[in-house]
């Protein structure tokens, strides 16, 4: 990051809860607003997230999506409004964000994430939050923020249960990537789209949330990472279960050559 600003009169009272935080105080408000974060979707996940984020004062906050706005979106993709429809998700986002916090710089990338654009988005970004809704996608992200040295906060929903975990591979010993739970993506059969299974629309504000309080304390360097670990949901039972992953030896990101 490059050097911290200085908070402005406005910036104190906007912040005040988080400065009076002894774990961010000034110092820490201030890394806030110099972080650069991706937000990849601008749907179920990413609609929370960008909330938060652009609350907490996220300097810049990049979101990509190639997608627009349909009614059945409006369940759960909260930061769309009923007239969006039809409209581009990441232009809805961007007016969004602006309303939320006119100081955050909103940075739309109105495309599809691809091997050949990956590169070239996530470079200008210190840490990137995965709300996409699909493998392909995933793996795309674990394999180039490990190349890059990013930081990966990723989140997944399905019907009544989510699951949440950060990947810094890059870090070394004790730091898994996606790929060391999930060698090979599962078939379709056994994971459903949320528009085939369905999705409970509060689920997404959850784990959005979670993703938004990941990544500020990455960015501060407090607390526990969640790296290492998947952080587990289930609406129904009212209940949160962790999973220790370890870093496998024969991963084809991660693993040694």
């Amino acid at each position: 990051m490059t050097s911290l600003p200085d908070l402005t009169e406005p910036q104190i009272r906007r912040y005040a809860r988080h400065i009076v935080l002894a774990e961010i105080g000034g110092v820490g408000q201030a890394r806030l607003i110099a972080a650069r974060v991706l937000v990849v979707g601008a749907g179920g996940l990413g609609a929370p997230l960008l909330q938060y984020l652009a609350a907490a004062g996220i300097g810049t906050l990049g979101v990509i999506d190639h997608d627009t706005i349909d009614l059945s979106n409006l369940q759960r993709q909260v930061i769309h409004r009923t007239s969006d429809v039809g409209t581009s998700k990441v232009a809805s986002a961007r007016r969004a964000m602006g309303d939320i916090n006119p100081e955050v710089r909103v940075r739309p990338h109105d495309e599809r994430l691809t091997a050949h654009n990956a590169e070239r988005i996530l470079v200008d970004y210190d840490i990137v939050a995965d709300g996409s809704d699909n493998f392909a996608t995933r793996y795309l992200l674990n394999d180039v923020c490990y190349r890059l040295k990013k930081i990966l906060v990723s989140a997944a929903i399905l019907r009544f249960d989510g699951q949440i975990s950060t990947y810094k591979a890059h870090e070394g010993t004790g730091h898994p990537c996606l790929r060391c739970i999930f060698p090979a993506a599962p078939s379709e059969e056994a994971v459903p789209s949320c528009a085939q299974a369905g999705v409970l629309g509060a689920l997404a504000g959850t784990l959005g949330a979670l993703q938004a309080t990941e990544v500020v304390k990455e960015i501060l360097g407090i607390g526990r990472s969640l790296s290492g670990r998947l952080l587990m949901y289930d609406a129904l039972a009212a209940s949160f279960d962790e999973m220790a992953i370890a870093k496998r030896p024969d991963c084809p990101t991660c693993g040694k050559p």
